[in-house]
């Protein structure tokens, strides 16, 4: 052990004085559990175990099903015996997360003690044959008053960064000490903690977490989100419920070419606009491709949309079956506008592929290859009645040229979009909690390792016929070369200090 460990007050314990009681047993098993050893030995498994993670596709990722065909007998035997499918719940995933927070923790325990010394009993008398050893020392002998030169070498420590001197006396020899950058020392806890933070982060929103798709119709109001959940190769459906209510205004998607099909590859952009209504109130709403909407913790933003064509505005050509000049009407989803003579036409329904009878619900009619619009007639005095108006393409057939409530109707032109855009819905209580603990870690690794822990000593001895010899040394926990700097700084410090004192 070295002297200036005994000075910093750090005693080893010579554990092969140790018997094998129980006690010495459970000291051993804390030794290892807060071993760095060992810490990077978890750190490493863990490590391994996300790689995994991302090499095998995780169950619940979409196209899952199709992974899972793919692979053989033996490797679905393995993968699934392993938890390879769902790893980052697994059991030993989990364990591994608590061995490693444990390791954490009882490593900050064990080492705080030995590095709150620095700050609570600084090393101010040190030996001086370790103060030789040191890379850093020199010595010059000076004339003058003792305690001018013990005040031009506070001064000049305190001009080169190292704080206030601390004085103190031991066998005739006067020593003054400084430091800077203290706070690395302890550096170790606030990389610790960011750790833990993003460990704790990660449980949280593991734990409590909530994830679904939120499919919107406009005029719908839904307060359920749905989420699939993976045994492997059976799926099931799951249906959560949100503490509040989601009503659909309007949807809008901006394509690139109008006369396109609803594909993602020619869509600029997906619009949802709905309201919220919870126990404070009624909220405005707003998502789009880029830009997620927050609410009470929840997160929506754009997922996918369904390929059933619809049309958000119509245009219709309107004209009197008993002749007369023909009217344009504008018409959005859902919408309605009165003729001259009192007629209602309301916007009932948009088919992309129209056909008689019933829409089959699965149908992609995202090309709109027989668009067509259904409407509902309420002429003044008569009964409801309902109409369709096609296209320009195939007006010429009977139906499209026939007559209802007094007026035939003409498909001129009609703003697409699909039948229903779906949001997921996210609540992920931890991930502010994680940022936290990335940007304190960010932090703390550049500080760590950016700066250091610098201590300087000074030690007058005083000589025959009023001079006084002084010898100058000092360490860094780390960056040597720039503490080489420093102390080439400091040695000119002193010189000048001393110098004017004489003066």
């Amino acid at each position: 052990m070295s002297a200036i460990e005994e000075a910093d007050g750090i005693k080893p314990v010579n554990l092969a004085k140790v018997g094998k009681s129980q006690t010495s047993f459970f000291a051993r098993f804390l030794h290892f559990a807060c071993s760095v050893r060992l810490g990077v030995s978890l750190l490493i498994t863990l490590a391994l175990a996300c790689m995994i993670g991302m090499l095998v596709m995780q169950q619940n990722v979409q196209g899952f099903e199709n992974y899972f065909a793919a692979l053989t007998p033996a490797q679905r035997l393995v993968y699934g015996r392993l938890g390879f499918f769902n790893i980052y719940y697994a059991w030993y995933f989990n364990a591994l997360l608590c061995a490693l927070s444990l390791n954490i923790i009882l490593a900050t325990i064990d080492r705080f003690p030995k590095i709150w010394p620095f700050a609570s009993r600084p090393s101010v008398t040190v030996p001086k044959r370790w103060l030789a050893d040191q890379d850093q020392n020199s010595s010059l002998i000076v004339r003058g008053d003792e305690q001018a030169i013990e005040s031009g070498i506070a001064r000049a420590m305190k001009r080169t960064g190292f704080g206030e001197a601390k004085y103190a006396e031991k066998n005739g020899r006067k020593f003054i000490f400084g430091q800077s950058g203290l706070w690395n020392r302890f550096a170790f806890c606030s990389v610790h903690v960011g750790l833990l933070t993003i460990f704790l982060g990660g449980f949280l929103t593991a734990q409590l977490g909530n994830t679904g798709n939120l499919p919107l119709t406009p005029g719908q109001t839904s307060d359920l989100i749905l989420d699939t959940a993976y045994d492997l190769d059976n799926v099931t459906q799951i249906t959560k419920k949100l503490p509040f209510e989601v009503t659909c205004i309007d949807i809008q998607q901006k394509l690139i070419r109008d006369d396109g099909s609803l594909s993602p590859n020619n869509t600029i952009d997906w619009l949802t606009y709905f309201t919220i209504k919870d126990e404070t109130g009624i909220h405005e709403g707003f998502v789009q491709m880029n830009r997620p909407f927050d609410f009470r913790g929840y997160r929506f933003f754009q997922a996918s949309f369904t390929s059933i064509g619809r049309a958000r505005t119509i245009s219709l050509e309107v004209t009197p079956e008993s002749g007369g000049s023909s009217q344009v009407i504008e018409l959005p989803r859902a919408g309605s506008a009165e003729l001259a003579d009192g007629t209602k036409v309301i916007f009932s329904e948009f088919r992309g592929n129209f056909r008689i009878g019933p829409e089959n619900p699965n149908e992609d009619t995202s090309n709109y290859e027989n668009p067509a619009a259904v409407l509902q007639v309420f002429p003044p005095g008569e009964v409801l009645q309902t109409a369709t108006a096609f296209g320009p393409e195939v007006g010429d057939i009977p139906v499209a040229n026939k007559a209802v409530g007094g007026y035939k109707f003409k498909l001129l032109d009609y703003e697409k979009v699909a039948d229903q855009h779906i949001l997921s819905v996210q609540r992920d209580p931890g991930a502010n909690v994680v940022y936290i603990g990335f940007a304190l870690l960010s932090l703390t690794l550049i500080g760590t390792f950016f700066f250091s822990h610098k201590r300087v000593w000074a030690v007058i001895e005083a000589g025959p016929d009023g001079t006084h010899e002084i010898t100058l040394a000092g360490n860094t926990n780390r960056n040597r070369s720039g503490f080489d700097e420093k102390f080439k700084e400091l040695e000119k410090a002193v010189s000048e200090e001393i110098k004017e004192s004489h003066q």
